[in-house]
């Protein structure tokens, strides 16, 4: 059974005749590049995505530091001296540390007036002895904080009454009932923000694979379909096309991602907050050199599936694999853990991302990241360099979309 390659088309101006022998181009690499860059710096789309997501960006971050400065002012009604004495004990864990909270007691001549200073909103709860124990009214709900420490005072004043009665000492009641708590890994803020900045390698990568490779595939198949590209190759190689629209979009990429991270430092310092995050700096320029490697692989591939295709619909149904990939490496920066993070941080272009967040937990060995990244390196070469080949066969084919096999079959 034989095949019949499809037809191939040579290349026309608009008016239907051949193209003279066009001028060579000196570094015919570098000025797709910078066409590819001017394109993109003049998409309206792009130009709005970028600013949306620095606003995004700049607005958590001035959300971060308003909550983290926000100070509270409790106020506090009680009936008698012992409810004083109750609520001022509260007042040492209200105000510890650099919280700036505040807590002021006043006081009611009797229940019924401070109930009503509550609803009258004078005061945020009152705090209340009856014959059945010590009750706190909250208007519609009472504050956690507050709550905790009230609560947590009249237990002490009371486990100091009984204790007083018994003949005895609260010391010698409570021995041995404390219960501390111990992190093996990390604190519980550090924890969050290795969560948020897990997050934010896994999604920037997403974002950047996705948007900048359906731009390359679309960019080659916009050309082969308007046989644009025919024109082209006469001044300029098949692999230099390539190669600019690689360089291109990948250095575009770069620097959205650089710009983020500037603009993401840079708000730091304002708010103070940098010296919270230095621990991050290291496994972020890991991330930084990941990315590019991981990147510059995934930007081949795309490259390749445009030439591929002979149209929009083709497009769509050959990006499944590389989607796929992309997917993983989210859900991996997000959710693996243990094995399945170390697994994958040796994943090619997967590790883009896992590697970065197993740096985040700072136990890893300094071989271990050079050798996920030269992986990754090694891959992007390769892939490169195959893509160059299906390239050059494919993207001067038309009338039929071509799969990775059938392009590599055809001479060039």
């Amino acid at each position: 059974m034989s095949t019949t390659a499809p037809a191939t088309h040579s290349p026309r101006l608009d008016d239907g005749s051949a193209p003279t022998d066009l001028p060579a181009v000196k570094n015919p690499w570098l000025v797709v590049t910078i066409r590819e860059i001017t394109v993109k710096l003049t998409d309206r789309n792009f130009l709005l995505s970028t600013v949306l997501t620095l606003v995004l960006i700049v607005a958590g971050i001035g959300l971060s530091a308003f909550l983290g400065s926000r100070t509270a002012d409790y106020t506090v009604v009680v009936t008698s001296g012992e409810g004083r004495e109750v609520a001022s004990g509260a007042t040492n864990t209200i105000t510890s540390g650099d919280s700036g909270d505040t807590l002021t007691i006043k006081e009611a001549a009797d229940e019924q007036a401070a109930r009503q200073q509550v609803l009258d909103g004078d005061a945020d709860v009152a705090l209340v002895l009856t014959d059945q124990g010590w009750i706190l009214v909250g208007r519609d709900s009472v504050d956690g904080t507050l709550g905790g420490a009230l609560s947590a005072s009249v237990t002490s004043s009371v486990l100091a009454a009984n204790a007083e009665a018994a003949g005895t000492t609260v010391a010698t009641l409570t021995a041995g009932s404390e219960v501390t708590t111990e992190l093996l890994e990390g604190s519980d803020e550090r924890n969050a923000l290795k969560s948020a900045a897990s997050f934010a390698f896994a999604f920037l990568f997403y974002m950047a694979a996705i948007i900048f490779g359906m731009a390359i595939a679309n960019s080659v198949l916009e050309e082969k379909q308007n046989r644009v590209v025919e024109i082209l190759a006469t001044a300029i190689p098949i692999r230099q096309l390539l190669y600019g629209k690689v360089i291109g979009n990948s250095l575009l990429a770069f620097a959205q991602i650089g710009l983020f991270a500037v603009v993401a430092l840079v708000g730091l310092n304002l708010t103070g907050a940098a010296s919270d995050f230095g621990w991050l700096l290291g496994a972020s320029g890991w991330f930084i050199a990941f990315f590019v490697a991981g990147f510059t692989a995934l930007a081949a591939v795309w490259a390749v599936l445009g030439s591929l295709a002979s149209r929009s619909e083709d497009l769509q149904s050959n990006t499944g694999p590389i989607t796929t990939v992309i997917m993983v490496a989210l859900f991996a920066g997000i959710f693996a853990d243990g094995t399945w993070l170390t697994v994958a941080s040796y994943v090619p272009v997967v590790s883009s991302v896992a590697m970065p967040v197993r740096l985040l937990d700072g136990n890893v060995a300094m071989w271990e990241p050079l050798v996920s990244l030269l992986v990754v390196i090694a891959t992007a070469y390769a892939l490169l360099r195959l893509g160059e080949r299906v390239y050059q066969r494919a993207v001067m084919q038309g009338g039929t979309a071509l799969s990775w096999r059938q392009a590599l079959k055809l001479e060039v």
